[in-house]
């Protein structure tokens, strides 16, 4: 070692300018290494991020009024007053135009309220956001359609014709029915849908007889048909017509609401009120009660989706009853609010008018409840 080196090694001040020295490049470098943390956090912060978060929504009560006009109005025939609320329910979904970021969906991971999805789970990418939206109005408005006709039948009137569109010359029917025979019955049973005429005559033997009740130019004829095997399955019988289910209601029933509200899943609640306006007592029983629910001409009831932001946000409402679609209360149970709310089981829509029906007479113990799941 030479005399320098040896020198710089035992002077203080060099070891000390050593250190320093070292001291500078260790803060440079995490120095530097911070900055490009943070500027990597702030970009991941910053980027739109595939996701949209749900969020409990507005809820709307079907018996009351949107807009200062009634939600449900039926002109042309008698109506009862109600009381109590019927609300359906809404999910607050991130807008199609929007991409949140990073920070947004982190505090909606942490929420126990909000959920976050894929993307493409609610908007698909094929689809335009001006197609996103005519869907969901599209949803809304069957929906609409089949609450009024659902709701009409359980008060015990028609709003569908299932009419003959078809004939078939060569099958039972060849020669006997005509197209525009209005189908009123099947076998002393009364029809309300092409799906139940279908499952009438497809539910007998081939050779079997099926009798027809049929309005024809406002008249009423009976006829009776064999059946034959039908030609895509031997097995099951036909009579060779083609039906369609023609929107006809008695009386005029028209359902308002906001275009901010769209898809299909508060046929349920719709159909209840469009029920109770058509019936002497009161269904709530003066309750608020909050639901859900798709609805189809024959009154069942569909799943939906979001059902835990839906409950939480009726009962941020006031709500303290909720009517859950049964294939929804695996799910249900494990809102915020659950213990907090009764949780009513529902799978038609006479179901849910039977069970509001008890809790208004004080039956609860009669009433169908969403329960845990058993380990």
């Amino acid at each position: 070692m030479s005399r320098y080196a040896e020198h710089r090694r035992r002077d203080p001040l060099f070891r000390a300018g050593d250190i320093i020295e070292r001291m500078t490049r260790r803060t440079v470098s995490l120095l530097v290494a911070s900055l490009l943390l943070i500027t990597l956090l702030m970009v991941a912060f910053l980027v739109p991020m595939p996701y949209v978060v749900l969020a409990p929504g507005v809820t709307e009560n079907t018996l009351g009024r949107h807009g200062g006009q009634p939600v449900v109005t039926v002109t042309g025939h008698k109506t009862y007053s109600t009381s109590g609320h019927l609300d359906l329910t809404t999910v607050s979904v991130t807008s199609p135009d929007y991409y949140p970021r990073l920070s947004e969906i982190l505090q909606a991971w942490w929420s126990s309220r909000d959920l976050v999805l894929p993307r493409d789970v609610v908007y698909p990418p094929e689809q335009s956001i001006q197609q996103v939206q005519h869907e969901n109005q599209s949803q809304m408005l069957g929906s609409q359609r089949a609450a009024i006709v659902a709701g009409l039948a359980a008060a015990g009137y028609d709003a569908l014709n299932v009419t003959v569109a078809n004939v078939t010359k060569s099958a039972p029917a060849g020669g006997v029915l005509r197209k525009g025979d209005v189908i009123v019955g099947v076998d002393g049973k009364r029809i309300v849908s092409t799906e139940q005429v279908v499952s009438l005559v497809t539910s007998r033997s081939p050779g079997d007889q099926v009798t027809l009740q049929v309005q024809r130019n406002g008249r009423s004829h009976r006829v009776t048909l064999t059946t034959e095997p039908s030609p895509g399955d031997p097995r099951a019988a036909r009579i060779g017509v083609a039906l369609s289910d023609v929107y006809n209601p008695p009386f005029n029933v028209n359902i308002r609401l906001g275009e901010n509200i769209g898809g299909p899943s508060a046929g349920l609640m719709f159909s209840l009120a469009v029920y109770d306006r058509l019936t002497p007592s009161p269904l709530t029983g003066g309750r608020f009660v909050a639901g859900t629910g798709t609805i189809d001409t024959l009154g069942r009831v569909g799943v939906i989706g979001g059902i835990q932001q839906k409950i939480d946000g009726a009962y941020a409402s006031g709500a303290r009853v909720f009517l859950v679609p049964s294939g929804d209360c695996a799910e249900a149970v494990g809102a915020d609010v659950a213990g907090q709310m009764r949780l009513v089981k529902v799978s038609t829509i006479s179901g849910a008018i039977s069970a509001l029906h008890d809790l208004a007479a004080g039956r609860h113990g009669s009433v169908p409840r969403c329960a845990p799941a058993k380990s």
